[in-house]
Parts: C-alpha cells; sequence; structure tokens
C-alpha cells in the first residue's frame, strides 16, 4: 500500500477512535448519570475500565515500546467484547422504549464501536511486524507512533505548565507499564473468580 494512503488511514483510524472511544462514551455517561439509568451507567463503566487499555497502548507507544502494537489490537477487539457481553444488561437496555433518544443513541454507539473496533484491529493487525524492534525504523511502523507522539507533546505542555515538571516518552511508558500490570491483575481476578462465580451477569460490576 501506497505509503500516503496509509499515513491516512492510520490518521482516520485515530480520528474515529477519538470519536467511538471517547467523545461518544463520555457524553453517554453523563447523559446517563444526569437521568439516572442504572444499567447505562453500568454498562459505560465497566467500557471506560476495559477501554483504559487504549490508553496504556498509547503511552507505551509514545516511547517506541513493540508490546504497544499489541495491546492496540487487544484493547480494540475487548472493547467491543465489553458491551454486548452482559446478559443482565442487554436484557434492560432491550426494555427500554427504543425511541426515547437516550436508549436510541446508546444503540447506535455500540453498533458504530463495533464497527469500528472490530475494522480497526484488523487494521491494527498490520502493524505486528512491528513487534521486531529492527522494523521500528521503518516507514510503516513510524507512521503508527505519529499519533501517540502528537498526544505526548501536548501532555508534556500540560504537565509542565502544571506541574513544572518534566514528562518525558520514558516516564509515560514507564506509567503504561505500571497500569498494565495493575490491568492483567484485575482481569485475571475478574476471569478466575467473578467469571466463574458470575456469568455473563455484570450485578454490580
Amino acid at each position: 500500500m501506497p505509503e500516503p494512503l496509509y499515513r491516512s488511514l492510520v490518521w482516520l483510524d485515530v480520528r474515529l477512535a477519538v470519536l467511538f472511544s471517547i467523545a461518544l462514551p463520555l457524553v453517554l455517561l453523563i447523559w446517563a448519570t444526569v437521568r439516572r439509568e442504572g444499567a447505562l451507567v453500568r454498562l459505560l463503566g465497566i467500557y471506560w475500565k476495559v477501554a483504559s487499555l487504549l490508553l496504556l497502548a498509547t503511552l507505551l507507544l509514545t516511547d517506541r515500546r513493540p508490546l504497544g502494537f499489541v495491546l492496540a489490537v487487544l484493547a480494540q477487539l475487548l472493547v467491543v467484547v465489553s458491551v454486548w457481553f452482559w446478559l443482565d444488561l442487554n436484557e434492560e437496555l432491550a426494555d427500554l422504549p427504543p425511541w426515547r433518544p437516550l436508549p436510541l443513541t446508546l444503540r447506535i454507539w455500540r453498533w458504530s464501536l463495533t464497527v469500528w473496533g472490530l475494522a480497526g484491529a484488523a487494521f491494527s493487525a498490520t502493524a505486528l511486524h512491528c513487534l521486531d524492534g529492527a522494523a521500528l525504523g521503518k516507514a510503516q511502523c513510524a507512521i503508527w507512533i505519529q499519533p501517540p507522539m502528537g498526544l505526548h507533546r501536548h501532555v508534556e505542555a500540560l504537565f509542565d505548565f502544571v506541574f513544572g515538571g518534566e514528562w518525558t516518552p520514558a516516564v509515560a511508558a514507564f506509567i503504561g507499564y505500571v497500569g498494565l500490570v495493575a490491568y492483567v491483575v484485575g482481569l485475571l481476578q475478574w476471569l478466575l473468580v467473578r467469571l466463574p462465580k458470575q456469568g455473563r451477569i455484570a450485578g454490580e460490576f
């Protein structure tokens, strides 16, 4: 694939990620909280816990850590699973009047997120060859590093303004690894304890 086209597709994927994985779910969470829709708040709360893996992938890619490419693919698949997995929440959502703006918007978001997540994971998988450290310097891998570095520059300026400290790629990667350890511990606790006990019932997850 020509490099300019590939670069355009990467940035399109980034913009869709911002829309479907950050902007819309944040608006929906605030909306559902204001309307006191418990099932929707719980669904979106679970989504944000799972979607934090996207942030961890971004932090690692900021410092050109190959593991970030794997997490980027895995995170998009997990966020799709997270919004469809729960039987009790699916039933409560199905019972809400479909013509009401909030449930309708959430349904549209879930399907849009699903399409983006699956397509985005497949597209992100084209960068898995970057796991080879020697390939990181190649143009295709460098393109995937550009968006995290752009975000890093904004965070760096904000961090310096607020705390008067230095926000470096190495610091971002360190926080990413610490967060990943906590994420894996939480995921294992859910897989080994909660899932066998509660199955696909979210409960008070």
